[in-house]
């Protein structure tokens, strides 16, 4: 009887305590996978937009002479590929901060537009990350069908950096993935 008592007292102890209801988790869910989707597709706009590596490459003209050795260097905007993934993840960082203030709000005519712009960049980052991807392998491995020679050997640490990258945009991307499904379960209930 003494126990029931004490439990329906209030605690008086200095501390305010707030009381959280269940609808509070998905919502800080959601509000943590967009931080770490805006932080993930920045470092990996970042990463990727600073990489650039130059070598000097002895370059074989004629057989009989000797190799002419000349600077060659890899930078990120010479391929197509990587600079789709430089400005898709730009444009998925900066929406995942403008749907973090727009996350914050809570209205539902904003909440239901975001899923679509959620979805929009799950495609987007998929894609240049499928673009980047298979251009980051012609250049690791080369493709003897069309004469093309692997370079990874030569630019090391670019090749790493672009790696890191995907790496990176690929785990941004499948944020925005869950963001959806959570979205997409928490309609169907």
């Amino acid at each position: 009887m003494e126990s029931q008592n004490k439990a329906s007292l209030p605690v008086m102890d200095g501390f305010e305590r707030k009381v959280t209801s269940l609808s509070d988790g998905p919502r800080t869910c959601d509000l943590l996978l967009r931080v770490l989707a805006f932080v993930l597709t920045l470092a990996a706009a970042i990463v990727l937009g600073v990489d650039k590596q130059t070598k000097v490459v002895p370059i074989k003209v004629v057989d009989t002479l000797p190799p002419i050795s000349l600077p060659v260097s890899a930078k990120w905007h010479y391929l197509s590929a990587f600079t789709y993934s430089v400005a898709s993840n730009a444009i998925a960082c900066s929406y995942a901060a403008l749907s973090l203030v727009l996350a914050t709000s809570g209205k539902k005519g904003v909440m239901s537009s975001v899923i679509i712009f959620d979805l929009l960049m799950v495609a987007m980052l998929f894609s240049s990350n499928g673009a980047a991807l298979a251009i980051g392998l012609m250049g690791y491995k080369g493709n003897s069908h069309v004469m093309w020679a692997k370079v990874c050997n030569v630019f090391g640490r670019f090749c790493n950096q672009v790696a890191v990258s995907i790496a990176l945009s690929l785990l941004g991307s499948i944020l925005f993935l869950l963001l959806v499904g959570m979205r997409l379960h928490k309609k169907s209930k």
